[in-house]
């Protein structure tokens, strides 16, 4: 497992303070997924001239406000710990290492600390979404559950392909990085410009892989919404009232926007494998340097 040492000692030192994080980033998305329901039930109480409706989603949305202002406050200054102590601990144990490979690797440890502060919330807010957003659906109208549970075979394999690309490509940007306090030493300008050009193109690369995939996936969002509000809308003798329209609306869309972060969240969980493989201390580093790593 690459990093299997960064991981561990995230989790050795951190794994209260990471539990308490998530679970209120649980509880935050948790009242996001709820508050259309509340709005539609408020909507058709409304209609019938009940305010208890609105009572429940003013309440649910002032939970939410609360838990999300905590857990921002909170989630800086858990990260910035967490990222220190890992830096340090990175440099202590690959000391041997060329300065540039150094440099690059605490770069890429700032990367790897916003991908748990940043990015994995990304995913856990779209597996909210297309899992939360199915669950509640089914008690609206199952026909429209059964298409987004298609809509996911595509989606699976579109995945699959435009992770693999992203993956070499990271690996390639990466390798390039590792390069560049070397490089910028040896003052020539023409290598210097080289050790851009090469950056940018790789960027490029990776830029056009993301609007190919970009592209493919909004055609099947396209897809799914327009099958979905056909079927919601021909529902044979169903009656529905405005707030369950409501309701049965959102969370196609929420579905959606779930299936818009799955490029995102592939592309950025590449990038994860890529840096933990390079940051990583070698074996033998660790068997000749024991009192290293116990003094990190």
């Amino acid at each position: 497992m690459p990093g299997k040492w960064i991981i561990q000692t995230i989790i050795s030192r951190y794994k209260y303070k990471l539990a308490l994080t998530y679970s209120l980033f649980g509880i935050e998305m948790l009242g996001l997924l709820l508050r259309p329901y509340f709005l539609g039930e408020a909507v058709n109480g409304l209609i019938k001239g009940s305010y208890n409706g609105l009572f429940y989603l003013a309440g649910a949305h002032l939970l939410w406000l609360v838990v999300g202002t905590i857990r921002h406050r909170y989630d800086s200054r858990t990260y910035s710990d967490i990222y220190t102590t890992l830096v340090v601990k990175l440099m202590s144990r690959n000391r041997n290492k060329e300065l540039s490979k150094l440099s690059a690797h605490s770069t890429l440890s700032r990367e790897f600390i916003d991908f748990l502060e940043f990015d994995l919330n990304y995913i856990i807010e779209a597996a909210y979404n297309i899992v939360g957003s199915m669950v509640l659906l089914f008690f609206y109208d199952t026909q429209v559950v059964l298409l987004c549970l298609l809509m996911l075979i595509p989606v699976s394999i579109t995945s699959y392909i435009y992770g693999k690309r992203m993956r070499r490509l990271n690996q390639l940007k990466n390798d390039e990085l590792e390069e560049q306090v070397n490089i910028l030493a040896t003052k020539n300008p023409l290598r210097i410009s080289e050790h851009y050009n090469q950056l940018r193109k790789w960027q490029i690369k990776i830029s056009d892989q993301e609007a190919w995939n970009f592209g493919v996936m909004e055609l099947l969002v396209m897809v799914i919404i327009t099958a979905s509000l056909l079927t919601v809308s021909s529902l044979n003798g169903k009656t529905l009232q405005a707030g369950d329209l409501i309701g049965i609306y959102t969370y196609i869309l929420k579905f959606v926007n779930g299936l818009d972060t799955v490029p995102y969240m592939i592309q950025r969980t590449a990038t994860l494998k890529d840096i933990l493989h390079r940051i990583e201390a070698e074996p033998e580093e660790e068997e000749k340097n024991p009192m290293a790593v116990t003094a990190a």
